[in-house]
């Protein structure tokens, strides 16, 4: 690659979004050009700074990175995705890579490291990493639909069935039997074991 290549950072933790971005900024070849602390944000922050990459974290407020990717893709397609996480999920790792993302890497992984992921995927490569690949392929897909998620996303504060209807505009009965599906699923006992057990294999 030739020329500076121009970076956005998205994560809710200001230290460890400050200190990637210094680790970036050592890099004689990328400059990080903005930084947001919400996913919400993404979107407007591409727009406005024109990077070739944005480095996103998973979980933000207002919009998961996993959604926030889906949104660059839609709304400026030019710009890479690497997702950077301290969960690395396999469920997690599959969503991404739907999303649009054309990377994904842990947080724990070494700055060259993830300087090089930069430049690959502006390269038009993939970069993943190779434990959460092996786990990905023995995990499986996701079983759970999109409703089922909206479902259990909701049911994870302790919402009654009828807050849920409410919420996603669906009959209780609708709702009674997403959540029995999800949980039948997720092999768990009841709803808020169904909520762990998706969260913990990143289907949440």
């Amino acid at each position: 690659m030739t020329g500076i290549i121009r970076v956005l950072l998205a994560d809710d933790q200001s230290m460890v979004r400050e200190a990637l971005a210094t680790l970036l900024g050592l890099e004689d070849d990328i400059e990080v050009v903005a930084q947001v602390a919400r996913g919400d944000e993404v979107v407007a922050a591409a727009r406005a700074h024109a990077p070739d990459v944005a480095l996103l974290d998973i979980e933000m407020p207002g919009m998961t990175g996993i959604e926030a990717a889906a949104a660059l893709r839609r709304e400026t397609p030019r710009v890479k995705v690497v997702i950077v996480t301290t969960f690395g999920r396999p469920g997690y790792l599959r969503r991404a890579m739907e999303s649009g993302a054309e990377a994904f890497l842990v947080k724990d992984a070494p700055a060259a490291e993830l300087a090089e992921a930069v430049r690959q995927v502006l390269a038009g490569r993939r970069v993943i990493d190779p434990t959460l690949a092996a786990a990905a392929l023995a995990e499986g897909p996701d079983p759970l639909t999109a409703r089922e998620r909206d479902v259990l996303h909701a049911a994870a504060d302790g919402a009654v069935n009828a807050e849920i209807a409410r919420r996603l505009l669906l009959s209780e009965g609708t709702v009674r039997n997403y959540l029995s599906t999800a949980i039948q699923k997720t092999g768990a006992r009841n709803r808020a074991e169904a909520v762990r057990i998706a969260r913990e294999k990143g289907w949440l």
